[in-house]
């Protein structure tokens, strides 16, 4: 059976994206490996440790920048994590001085917000209700 093993996310600056994801959204580094200019640069939930590893992924590919950046312009998130309490989560992410594009508000089955992670990308938070 597949599963999946990893998943990436573009960021303009690996050693910027490292410092949000873990101190600021709560993520633990996994693997660093130096490879030339770049790394291979992962980080996992601190609770699924041996899970999916998000990649923060260098973008050292044209068509990347072009991606991130008409996602962003469209107001588009990347990518969804997971919350158990989203409203928690915003206001101790508020206080760190995060920004958000969407503040927490219902949509279905779940409760979303998105929030801007300093390296390109806009992340939406996601609490199933």
């Amino acid at each position: 059976m597949l599963k999946i093993y990893v998943t990436s996310i573009p960021v303009d600056d690996q050693e910027k994206a490292l410092n949000f994801y873990t101190k600021t959204l709560g993520f633990i580094k996994k693997t660093e490996v130096p490879l030339g200019e770049h790394k291979w640069l992962t980080v996992v939930s601190p609770n699924e440790q041996l899970g999916v590893e998000l990649l923060l992924e260098p973008m050292a590919f044209e068509p990347t920048r072009v991606y991130q950046k008409a996602l962003k312009e469209a107001g588009i998130p990347c990518t969804s994590f997971e919350v158990d309490d989203l409203e928690g989560e915003f206001e101790r992410l508020k206080a760190l001085d995060v920004q958000f594009s969407m503040p927490p508000k219902e949509a279905g089955t779940v409760k979303i917000a998105v929030l801007d992670d300093t390296c390109g990308n806009y992340i939406q938070l996601m609490q199933q209700l």
